[in-house]
């Protein structure tokens, strides 16, 4: 089998179908482009998560003169035996293998901390009394954060117990859907990318039906035949997957780290050029096979009719 004569038919063929041709390389392009950007966005939440899982705290509030709470006592602050209490039992057996290691802040501390973010007209109504003192606890394993929650629930002196990482859990769903809706978008195009490529490689074989009568006459085999035909649509779908491969490579390096790192402070861990390095290949291979596979049931269909 000359290579040769092979690609020069399926260069012939992309010239014939020019059209059709840059289509289906729009069509890969954008579709791909889609996948990557769905893969990148949910290697980000991964990051995300993965920074913030080690970050976020569980915060044990103790109560103050304001709380309302029925294990609070009306009007009085928590009391040294029930802060004694809280502290006894995060250093106890059943707790202490599920923290790496928590911090205490009184209700003084807490005030003198808000100072700063107030405006001067509640700074100077609001009495550090009014403050909680609050235990700050780092967990070895984030997902235990209910243990510590139920640990806790009902103890005298404490007036709630939060976890920071519900705060983030509705950023991250958000972030999810937003994935799920590009993948379902990359869906479709790429099943019209698949269509207009067994399309056009209908077209080419009609094209040259005189040709291919020929061939089959002289005894050329089917595998002959139908190598550049398949070879025009992963020639296709190979320039639509390398324009992908550039747009992914300038939403991280455009989009990430000339606007958004500088932009949105409190995400310190960003996707980079070593995560387009690995979706680069995988969209370059979906396309390519995607394209091998559609011009190959095309054109066998098409030798049969």
């Amino acid at each position: 089998m000359r290579f040769g004569l092979i690609l020069s038919e399926a260069f012939t063929g992309l010239r014939r179908n020019a059209s059709m041709v840059i289509s289906v390389i729009l069509v890969t392009f954008v579709s791909l482009t889609f996948v990557g950007a769905a893969m990148l966005m949910q290697m980000q939440i991964g990051k995300m998560q993965s920074y913030w899982a080690d970050r976020a705290q569980v915060a044990v509030f103790m109560c103050s003169t304001v709380s309302d709470k029925p294990t609070c006592n009306a009007g009085e602050a928590a009391t040294q035996d029930q802060i004694d209490a809280v502290r006894a039992t995060l250093d106890g057996e059943a707790l202490k293998p599920l923290i790496r290691d928590y911090t205490f802040s009184t209700s003084d501390e807490a005030y003198q901390n808000a100072q700063g973010l107030l405006s001067s007209d509640i700074a100077g109504v609001v009495t550090a009394d009014q403050f909680n003192a609050t235990f700050n606890i780092n967990l070895v394993d984030q997902n235990q954060s209910d243990v510590i929650a139920e640990a806790f629930s009902g103890q005298a002196g404490v007036e709630e117990v939060t976890n920071q990482m519900q705060y983030l859990e509705p950023l991250f769903q958000s972030l999810t859907v937003a994935t799920y809706v590009a993948v379902g978008i990359a869906g479709l195009m790429l099943i019209a990318a698949v269509l207009l490529i067994a399309t056009t490689i209908r077209l080419s074989a009609f094209a040259r039906r005189r040709e291919l009568g020929i061939m089959r006459l002289v005894g050329a085999s089917n595998r002959f035949i139908q190598t550049p035909f398949i070879l025009e649509g992963v020639l296709a779908a190979l320039i639509g997957s390398a324009l992908a491969s550039v747009a992914v490579w300038a939403i991280v390096q455009v989009g990430v780290e000339r606007y958004l790192r500088d932009r949105i402070s409190f995400i310190t861990s960003w996707v980079s050029l070593s995560d387009v390095a690995i979706v680069v290949p995988v969209i370059v291979v979906i396309g390519v096979v995607l394209a091998a596979l559609s011009a190959g049931f095309a054109i066998r269909r098409w030798l049969r009719a």
